[in-house]
């Protein structure tokens, strides 16, 4: 079996699958398999024998969720090494093998975050990420240039976009949390990660080109929904009770900064505004979001007290990481 197996889910697949494929053929580390997970209705045959690498595609039958069919391919890979990637990525030719190498030098490091760039440019997507104390996670890096994150070292968790697990991380704390369905999935898994005493670190040389929210549009009310869910459920399993009752206080500021971010026709809830959505839009969004969290408070207390029975850390060491890797309410609000 390869050492290594890249999960691709996909809704769409078409032409920017297929020039993601085409990116993994130049790779120059060469020992891993793909795994194609088509979560749509579009019919995903690649052949075989155009790449250099075996390819799988698994069919769930139905849209799952990005965390459900990675755990899905998952769990049809022995390999020792599983990476995550969007569909509509193109990672350099030697993006796998940086993982790869950063991943095995020290036994501590469970996960490795790619330097992600937006297509065309060299402004960042993701360099790692950065988490609010509501919960909330955002790219560290995002819209910065690339040149600034050039250097190697620890951050709190990579983007499921472009990330690479070691499999002993994802046998002892479990897979992606499928209740999430979508987005912040990588959050949890990562803080769960820290927990349990693994290390994440940044690696500049795995870079990869990404098409931003080609698959889900950016600025969707289906989008928001989720976001400010499961930001709700990162920290009610993850958050330690120290930090718990600032989650409120630091949600309503971010709301407040939202407000005057849509003033100034900035930030992702000014782009929102501006992509024809309202503010009773919003409003609702945010109304069904805490209804939903509310709904599922009981089987996330179980989730929680199963992370805090397993941890290896203390609260105040947990704490601290969130503190070094924090982004405000403010600069979540406007970036």
């Amino acid at each position: 079996m390869p050492a290594v197996s890249v999960i691709i889910p996909t809704l769409l697949g078409g032409q920017l699958l297929e020039d993601c494929l085409r990116a993994l053929d130049r790779q120059n580390y060469r020992d891993f398999e793909v795994l194609i997970v088509n979560n749509g209705r579009t019919s995903v045959q690649p052949e075989a024998e155009a790449f250099g690498f075996p390819v799988r595609v698994l069919l769930p039958g139905a849209n799952i969720g990005f965390g459900a069919a990675v755990n899905l391919a998952v769990r049809s890979s022995s390999a020792a090494v599983i990476v995550t990637l969007n569909d509509d990525t193109e990672p350099d030719a030697g993006w796998l093998g940086a993982l790869v190498q950063e991943l095995l030098a020290d036994p501590r490091t469970g996960m490795c975050a790619s330097k992600v760039r937006f297509f065309d440019t060299e402004k960042l997507d993701s360099a790692g990420m950065l988490v609010c104390l509501d919960g909330s996670s955002k790219q560290r890096g995002g819209s910065m240039a690339g040149k600034l994150f050039d250097e190697p070292g620890d951050v709190l968790l990579p983007s499921g976009c472009a990330a690479a697990y070691r499999r002993t991380l994802l046998d002892e704390i479990g897979l992606f949390d499928e209740d999430f369905f979508l987005y912040c999935e990588d959050t949890d898994l990562g803080l769960r990660a820290r927990w349990a005493g693994w290390r994440c670190r940044y690696v500049p040389g795995a870079s990869v080109r990404h098409h931003y929210s080609r698959s889900a549009q950016p600025y969707s009310p289906l989008k928001a929904r989720f976001v400010e869910r499961n930001r709700m459920w990162v920290a009610i399993k993850n958050f330690p009770v120290a930090l718990l009752p600032a989650v409120a206080f630091v949600a309503v500021a971010r709301y407040i900064w939202q407000a005057v971010a849509v003033n100034r026709k900035a930030g992702a809830a000014g782009k929102f505004i501006e992509s024809g959505e309202s503010l009773s839009g919003a409003l609702r969004i945010v109304i069904q979001a805490h209804g939903e969290t509310v709904a599922q408070l009981p089987v996330l207390l179980q989730k929680r007290a199963a992370i805090f029975r397993a941890r290896k850390l203390r609260s105040g060491e947990f704490i601290g990481l969130l503190r070094r890797h924090r982004i405000s309410a403010k600069d979540l609000a406007f970036a």
